[in-house]
């Protein structure tokens, strides 16, 4: 599916994320990558194979002191 150079990583792949956005719409909270992963700001993602990712926002020092 990528035509770039280097290939963009797959959505199978573990950094999928940092493949290329090929339409943007931040009104609507959603990025569509070359690889077919739409990306939500949430950082939730949805694979071309229709597999739910759910958000994996990293947590902010004062949520890990809390945490601990």
């Amino acid at each position: 599916m990528c035509q770039h150079q280097p290939q963009c990583p797959t959505a199978e792949c573990s950094d999928r994320e940092a493949a290329l956005i090929v339409a943007h719409h931040p009104e609507q909270g959603w990025s569509l990558l070359c690889n077919g992963v739409l990306l939500f700001e949430d950082t939730g993602e949805l694979l071309p194979d229709g597999q739910i990712i759910a958000p994996h926002r990293p947590l902010g020092s004062e949520q890990i002191a809390t945490a601990a």
